[in-house]
């Protein structure tokens, strides 16, 4: 979210905002549902191209919503979708997830989706996200864990693709098995309270293992990862093509199974 100073590891290139801008509060923040009451204040902290943002303002009507980014370009599509889809009560500016521009206790819900695993700092970001959530409100955070995620059949090329992906983002100072840590961040980060949850994404069905397996074929070849590992040393050009070819394999076997564990914590004040 500081763009100077942090790296985002996965860019915005097509395949990724392909995956974002399916996600929904049923699909990526269903832990958060119960708290997005009409007239609700909220702050979407990392907010990419919207998706999520606008279901929240779909909820939270006549209440406002602001999501903030730190890539311009990501925004101009988010007002774009919003536009389109004629939410008139959300709207989306640059921000800076360290020294966010609000006064304290301004939203009664702060929420922010995959985010922490990409910052430096994830206590400092808890920290700002906090103050400027209101006494009753809420700070809502979900993260997923790469070292967690497991799937069928086993492929010693997807094995390297993890180990590949874990390799950049550390390599960036952020922490990509964020899930298990999101509630000692949210301790330290001086929460009254803090109630964690899990939950799961899965890849199982024809369409699902097309869809993620399409997805992550593509990225490892087209999104900043592949420079980062390239430039890195973390991996050659012809194993990330082997790597690419991998996911479409697991995508076409009958039985390919693939699961991601998501961290989730409600924080108050």
């Amino acid at each position: 979210m500081r763009a100077a100073q942090e790296t985002y590891t996965h860019g915005h290139a097509e395949s990724v905002l392909r995956s974002h801008l399916i996600r929904t509060v049923d699909n990526s923040a269903a832990y958060l549902a119960g708290h997005l009451q009409p007239g609700a204040v909220v702050l979407d902290v990392g907010c990419g191209p919207g998706s999520i943002t606008l279901d929240i303002a779909s909820r939270v009507a006549p209440g406002r919503v602001l999501g903030i980014d730190s890539s311009a370009g990501v925004l101009d599509g988010a007002r774009v979708l919003a536009a389109q889809a004629g939410a008139g009560n959300v709207t989306f500016e640059l921000g800076d997830v360290y020294a966010l521009d609000a006064a304290n206790d301004s939203f009664d819900v702060v929420h922010a989706h995959q985010v922490l695993q990409h910052l430096g700092d994830p206590v400092a970001a808890l920290r700002e996200m906090l103050r400027v959530c209101r006494p009753g409100g809420v700070v809502a955070v979900r993260d997923a864990d790469y070292a967690a995620m497991t799937w069928y059949p086993a492929d010693s090329r997807l094995d390297r693709w993890l180990e590949i992906y874990r390799a950049v983002a550390k390599s960036n100072g952020a922490e990509p098995d964020a899930a298990r840590h999101l509630l000692a961040w949210a301790h330290a980060a001086g929460a009254g309270t803090v109630v964690p949850s899990a939950s799961v994404w899965y890849y199982a069905t024809p369409e699902q293992r097309a869809w993620w397996g399409g997805l992550w074929a593509d990225r490892i070849l087209s999104s900043s990862i592949r420079q980062q590992a390239l430039d890195g040393g973390y991996a050659g050009a012809e194993e990330i093509a082997d790597i690419s070819a991998a996911w479409r394999e697991w995508a076409a076997h009958p039985d390919g199974w693939f699961a991601i564990v998501n961290g989730e914590v409600l924080c108050r004040p």
